[in-house]
């Protein structure tokens, strides 16, 4: 079983706290990914793991053995890092051979392990090669194959698909996630590409400012962030939101935002009277769940075309209400030009509410 347990971690460098009071518990084999911004904290995380930092408070479990003044050769994790650090001077067959030198391991059982490993990432051909003779994405599969030789008990990752171009990247996803499933290793994965994480992970951890925000499945990560950090991170286009105050009128509920009324069910009401630490929120509604029409409208909220974003299966449609901008998805045969008035309606089924003071999500 290896499991790993992170338990209220911290990690200072200076006067900067780079992981803040973090705590994690990662399953058998099952696929975690580290996602955040640049500076959140999420590589000093996976490097703590691996034994290249030592945090300065908490504690790090594998398999129920705190590993925390363990060396990196004693944690039985590999990693694979972005950069591939691969050996120059080396062949493809020395480079993924070498831990196993390392472990004195005998020539023939490592002459199998390269092979298995070569054949399992379809690279037995560039074996005689060196590293300057590979394709980014081929030294990157000698990367991963030299951590998979080893068989370890966690793969560690960071940002193993960010120095590849699109193409080989969506192709590499799917690739790197059949070979977690069909190894069934233990995996931590670090990203600041949301699409990555969401279409790789089995649960994503999101971190901000060295503090763990959520951690949950790609779907609920999507369909139900904790509050308007995650809201706005995940998602292409980003969340759009409002600043809006919350209205109780005798019983009827309303969303106030300075250009529009938005009335609100009964239901949604009750909820934010109960749960907002004031009048002031914050609305949140996905592209996706903003609906155009053209011409005015009656039912509608007026807004203006800003600019118009086809993508080929879609069109992102930036509308201006007030002194705001909202991004629409609209399917390809939308036309409307730059200026032009629209009709606009959100989903409230799929709204979110957030308490402005705390960022909090209520709904």
């Amino acid at each position: 079983m290896a499991r790993v347990s992170v338990k209220n971690m911290i990690k200072k460098y200076g006067n900067v706290v780079a992981v803040n009071d973090v705590s994690l518990e990662i399953q058998d084999k099952e696929f975690l990914v580290l996602l955040g911004p640049s500076g959140c904290g999420k590589t000093t995380t996976l490097r703590c793991i691996a034994g290249l930092e030592f945090p300065d408070g908490g504690e790090i479990y594998i398999e129920d053995k705190l590993v925390n003044d363990l060396p990196p050769k004693d944690r039985d994790v590999a990693m694979v890092f972005q950069s591939y650090a691969l050996y120059p001077h080396m062949t493809v067959f020395d480079n993924m051979a070498f831990p196993l030198k390392m472990r004195k391991m005998p020539k023939t059982e490592i002459e199998k392990n390269v092979a298995d490993a070569a054949d399992l990432l379809m690279i037995k051909h560039l074996l005689s090669r060196k590293p300057k003779q590979l394709s980014g994405g081929e030294a990157q599969r000698v990367a991963l194959g030299r951590a998979i030789v080893r068989q370890p008990k966690i793969f560690l990752m960071d940002e193993p698909l960010s120095n590849l171009d699109a193409k080989l990247r969506v192709y590499m996803r799917a690739e790197l996630k059949r070979l977690q499933k069909d190894l069934a290793v233990t995996t931590i994965y670090v990203t600041h590409d949301q699409v990555e994480a969401m279409t790789m992970a089995d649960r994503v951890a999101i971190m901000n400012k060295g503090f763990l925000q959520q951690t949950t499945g790609p779907e609920d990560t999507y369909y139900s962030p904790s509050n308007l950090f995650v809201a706005g991170f995940i998602g292409s286009p980003p969340m759009n939101f409002l600043d809006a105050t919350f209205l109780d009128k005798d019983g009827s509920f309303f969303l106030d935002t300075g250009v529009f009324t938005l009335p609100l069910s009964k239901d949604m009401g009750e909820v934010i009277k109960e749960q907002a630490t004031g009048a002031e929120v914050v609305l949140g509604v996905r592209p996706e769940d903003v609906m155009l029409e053209r011409g005015k409208t009656k039912k509608g909220i007026e807004a203006q075309v800003y600019i118009m974003e086809p993508l080929g299966s879609e069109v992102i449609v930036d509308i201006k209400i007030g002194d705001n901008l909202l991004k629409a998805k609209a399917s390809p045969d939308f036309q409307a030009s730059i200026g032009e008035s629209v009709g606009m309606n959100f989903n409230m089924k799929k709204a979110h509410i957030f308490d402005k003071k705390t960022e909090k999500v209520i709904i």
